[in-house]
């Protein structure tokens, strides 16, 4: 038993080191003073400044996150009712059908997702730029909303919902004092998804931009393109972190709720 334990970690390790060697070779060349990622000549922070004094690329990034909090925001609003209206549904052939559309968008190539929202956007007159955008990363990241979201919710007896009308609850204040206070570790697993995928999201993206407007990942595919620059290094490694500081703040936000019980009493 040891032995396959020690074999566990090792394959851990390995799997560890791959993933993450990539990204740690990328940052320690986001300081190389050379300008290139063969040789490291010293240490400097110049491609950090030439990325803060970048006028274009800033408007980019607000661009991105504005567009992310938006969607996720949006889309995790949009999930929960969902997954409500699918618990609902009693019977399991309607209920299946349900879940089989939700996860349509999840197991679809994102570059047939990207024509068609193209296509789709193209036929009713919107123009491509920060709505179809916004539209289409709703649209994505509703079905992960829900696929968060619902098993937590089947987890939930319903004699809690029963003991709530009983209490003279009505329908807003077991809604609200009683399901979705259950429900706020998927709520919140599923607004950190749909905030990931919006923010890490090319495919979709690349087929739905226009008229000037663009996202990060779509800037920093067309700049690759024209060659490797340490600037490049520099904004992947600030995007690295500010990723690695939102799971980071996920985990304690879930951490402090695990250990603060509600003991609200439920109001009508």
């Amino acid at each position: 038993m040891r032995t396959n334990g020690k074999l566990a970690q090792l394959y851990l390790v390995i799997v560890f080191i791959i993933l993450y060697a990539p990204i740690l070779y990328l940052m320690y060349y986001s300081f190389n003073s050379a300008g290139t990622m063969h040789g490291f000549d010293g240490f400097t922070l110049e491609w950090y400044k030439e990325v803060f004094h970048d006028t274009r690329l800033l408007i980019i990034v607000l661009n991105t996150v504005v567009i992310a909090l938006l969607s996720s925001a949006i889309s995790t609003i949009l999930g929960v009712v969902g997954a409500l209206a699918i618990q609902r549904v009693r019977r399991n052939r309607p209920r299946n059908s349900l879940l089989a559309m939700n996860n349509v968008l999840i197991v679809s190539p994102d570059v047939i997702i990207g024509a068609s929202f193209l296509i789709f956007f193209t036929m009713i007159g919107i123009k491509l730029g920060f709505t179809s955008v916004l539209l289409s990363h709703i649209a994505f990241s509703v079905p992960i909303v829900v696929l968060m979201v619902l098993p937590k919710l089947q987890e939930m007896s319903p004699t809690l919902i029963d003991a709530a009308k009983d209490l003279g609850a009505s329908g807003w204040g077991v809604l609200t004092k009683v399901v979705l206070p259950f429900l706020r570790p998927g709520i919140f697993a599923g607004f950190f998804m749909a905030l990931t995928y919006s923010l890490d999201d090319f495919a979709v993206t690349f087929f739905v931009t226009g008229n000037g407007y663009t996202t990060l990942s779509v800037e920093i595919y067309s700049r690759a393109r024209q060659g490797i620059s340490p600037s490049i290094n520099a904004l992947s490694t600030l995007i690295f972190l500010f990723t690695i500081t939102l799971v980071v703040g996920y985990y304690f936000l879930t951490r402090r709720g695990s250990k603060k019980p509600d003991w609200g009493v439920v109001q009508p």
